[in-house]
């Protein structure tokens, strides 16, 4: 499948997420200052070469010549239904926030099951009908975090209602490409694709609610 820029960008983003994030949560245990160094530069590289870090591990990957026998877009759609990082948790103890966070843990988990379940017809329906479910108590989750922002911080409410928008607008691509799949099953790579624009959508939201309300 040629992989376009939007893409690479994307790749780059939760490679960041699912690969290099949890690397460095596990550096910070021991050397917070040099974690903390480091991503920042890697959040700063990326924002002034887009796709950077997707060169770099491509490039480790043929290194080590094993980059023609990995998928990584299914690879990364694995990854991020299992993965989290620091950068995604959200620390606040009220109900509304931990069951937001439980819920985009439970979407991403479920989002990472397709590239297993795809190739059985009877099992990927059920899935999706798990996926719909779940994109659905998302929302809801959503919607109670912006009702409990003060509203004297409307900048807030706005900046997560926009963010909620895009997440409702990538929902609605990942249906449409699963129409397609339908109508033609060798389009796998597509549904992986844009299950993974799924996923980072909804890191997204978990980075903007810890941005504006933590």
């Amino acid at each position: 499948m040629l992989i376009t820029m939007g893409d690479k960008s994307l790749y780059s983003k939760l490679m960041v997420d699912v690969v290099i994030g949890p690397t460095l949560d596990k550096l910070e245990k021991r050397d917070i200052s040099s974690a903390q160094t480091l991503r920042r530069a890697i959040t700063k590289a990326e924002a002034t070469i887009p796709g950077l870090t997707y060169d770099l591990v491509k490039g480790l990957l043929k290194k080590g010549e094993v980059a023609d026998r990995l998928d990584i877009c299914e690879t990364l759609l694995r990854l991020g239904g299992v993965t989290d990082s620091e950068e995604l948790r959200i620390p606040r103890s009220e109900p509304s926030f931990k069951t937001l966070y439980r819920c985009a843990c439970d979407l991403k988990q479920i989002l990472g099951r397709i590239p297993d379940q795809i190739y059985d017809r009877k099992q990927f329906l059920e899935t999706i009908k798990e996926i719909a479910s779940s994109i659905k108590i998302l929302l809801d989750a959503v919607n109670q975090v912006i009702a409990e922002i003060p509203p004297g911080d409307s900048g807030s409410k706005h900046i997560l209602e926009d963010r909620k928008k895009e997440f409702v607008r990538f929902s609605k691509k990942f249906s449409n490409t699963l129409k397609e799949y339908f109508r033609d099953t060798s389009q796998n790579q597509n549904v992986f694709l844009s299950a993974n624009y799924l996923i980072h959508q909804t890191n997204l939201i978990l980075k903007t609610v810890k941005q504006e309300c933590c």
